[in-house]
């Protein structure tokens, strides 16, 4: 077992319950002085179990829901109200309790990392020889937690470990510029690229290039120039420039894609060479339930246990749909048609095999166990949110990494929160972008290269009858496409789409690109006939592409912080 899981788990139990004001008095709550090294380092691991405190996150919610990617499933409407109206986009109040559950849960990171620092820099390295590690670490998950902050809420405030707990209540969210709130993420990410080890000793410790990785992720976001309305106005060449310079520092390291596209969801293959970094679950740590994904735990098929959300929507299992082993889109003089969305995808037609990986289709193996088909009959409420469901997050029910808390299931298997094949598609963006897409042809090749070898790995298919078309091609360009700029772009984010479908990330690459409301309305308009409950939902453009800050913290601060624009 991981050692840094067991040490995690004793600290989860003390501290995961602990209110983020409280946590920073912890010293005097649990007796830890600041000034002692095993102290220190006890802070350090306390930072480090906010990642496991996800309950309250479920990044599903906010990065798959949101966007044309999936439902919401469970029950019906009522079953999980506020991601019903953020699905919809329709009756949304500033006063839902997840979203300020979203902020409380990432502040408390941040007071741990800050802590921790606070801590490390009473101390000398003679005293504790892992003092600078450690620093860089904490700066690490602090740039971490407010990214996860930044790109929900646009605008929030930064507080870090040189600033008085007495001042906190001063501190606007609007205080910094867009560029100057990304500019202290990257800070964070800098310090810890530049002063972490290539490995650590400990799994699922960050190293320099996880730090690297996130770097290039900042400078992506940061790339892209939003005005107040959420408008994308600019792409800045010098932050691609950045993204391509901190992806060539990971593309030089021993990480790379696996050799099966589903070696990334399968609990054996754990901290494989594709997980740059990843949230350690364990499940026999000395605790009561053990660190488990909490976060989601309710994507478990109801015909396995419960309770069903996060389900696939038919859109995006039509957007694996192949013509010659390309996506189904195309261009004329320019202009760029789609017509995988037409006709809903069958197992007689061709599907790239990514989709078999992401999604559970009726009368196919469920995570590769041939003994074990995925049924209609295992779908809640099919009438309302379709018969598929998802497959990433999800294990084997006969793994021992299944943990039955009646009515609820829930596993240890990892949550990958940066994968290599992120870093590659992250580079062959900056390139496009900078008018270099003939260096991101083979980065995209790559990526579905891959995507043909894993065709017929972790499936034998003893019944022919079972196995699906699948189907995969290169693009080679004056062949099958023409290369250029707008269709490498269009390309890299079909890409992205297949590649991380269920991964909490499309609807943040739609704000990213500007395109959320083109996107989502047009989404809306064909699953209307599919789904009622869509009938009236609707993207609201300048307004729906960020959560609004919860009125709680508004409140908290005494007006201190503002609304969001088009919330207000």
């Amino acid at each position: 077992m991981k050692k840094i899981k067991y040490i995690l788990g004793f600290i989860g139990v003390m501290l995961l319950s602990t209110s983020c004001s409280d946590f920073l008095d912890v010293a005097t709550q649990s007796g830890l002085d600041p000034e002692q090294a095993n102290d220190a380092e006890k802070f350090c691991n306390a930072a480090y179990a906010s990642l496991m405190n996800m309950r309250d996150v479920k990044l599903w919610a906010w990065g798959d829901v949101r966007s044309d990617d999936a439902y919401k499933g469970g029950g019906g409407a009522n079953d999980g109200y506020t991601e019903h109206c953020y699905e919809t986009g329709t009756h949304i109040i500033t006063t839902f309790g997840e979203p300020d559950g979203y902020w409380f849960i990432q502040y408390c990171g941040i007071s741990r990392a800050n802590t921790a620092l606070n801590a490390l820099n009473l101390l000398s390295e003679k005293e504790f020889p892992n003092k600078v590690t450690r620093q860089a670490e904490m700066r690490f998950l602090r740039g971490h937690f407010y990214f996860l902050l930044k790109i929900l809420f646009k605008h929030i405030p930064y507080v870090d470990e040189t600033i008085p707990t007495e001042d906190y209540p001063t501190i606007s969210n609007v205080a910094l510029t867009d560029e100057e709130l990304w500019d202290k993420i990257i800070e964070d990410f800098k310090f810890a690229f530049d002063n972490l080890p290539d490995k650590q000793a400990d799994l699922g410790r960050a190293n320099k290039y996880a730090a690297a990785a996130y770097l290039a992720k900042a400078y992506l976001y940061k790339a892209y120039r939003q005005n107040e309305k959420y408008e994308v106005t600019s792409i800045n060449a010098e932050d691609l420039n950045k993204v391509v310079e901190y992806t060539g520092e990971v593309m030089k390291s021993n990480y790379g894609l696996e050799s099966d596209f589903g070696f990334n969801f399968l609990p054996e293959f754990e901290n494989g060479k594709e997980s740059v970094f990843a949230i350690q679950f364990s499940k026999d740590d000395g605790t009561m339930f053990g660190n488990l994904n909490f976060a989601d735990f309710l994507a478990v098929p109801q015909g396995l246990g419960c309770c069903d959300f996060h389900k696939p929507s038919q859109n995006l299992v039509n957007a694996f749909k192949t013509n010659k082993g390309l996506p189904m889109f195309k261009v004329n003089n320019g202009t760029y048609s789609e017509n995988y969305d037409i006709a809903n995808y069958s197992l007689s037609k061709a599907a790239d095999p990514r989709l078999f990986h992401t999604v559970a289709i009726d009368g196919l193996p469920y995570k590769y166990n041939e003994d074990l088909l995925f049924q209609n009959s295992w779908n809640r409420n099919p009438e309302m949110y379709g018969n598929f469901a998802s497959l990433k997050e999800n294990v084997d029910p006969s793994c021992d990494c299944f943990v039955n808390l009646s009515p609820y299931y829930a596993n240890s298997m990892n949550k990958i929160l940066i994968r290599f094949a992120d870093v590659i598609l992250m580079r062959a963006e900056a390139l496009i972008e900078l008018n270099r897409e003939s260096e991101a042809l083979p980065l995209i090749n790559q990526i579905r290269q891959r995507a043909q070898d894993s065709a017929n790995g972790l499936v034998n298919y003893s019944d022919p009858d079972l196995k699906p078309v699948m189907e995969v091609a290169l693009y080679e360009d004056g062949q099958n496409c023409t290369w250029n700029q707008n269709f490498a772009r269009y390309a890299l984010r079909w890409e992205r789409r297949l590649e991380f479908a269920m991964e909490n990330v499309r609807f943040f690459d739609l704000v990213r690109w500007g395109i959320a409301d083109e996107v989502m309305n047009k989404y809306f308009q064909s699953e209307r006939a599919r789904r009622s409950y869509l009938k009236e939902a609707v993207f609201t453009k300048n307004k729906n592409e960020y959560v609004p800050i919860p009125q709680q913290q508004i409140g908290y601060s005494k007006d201190v912080y503002k609304q969001n624009y088009g919330w207000k």
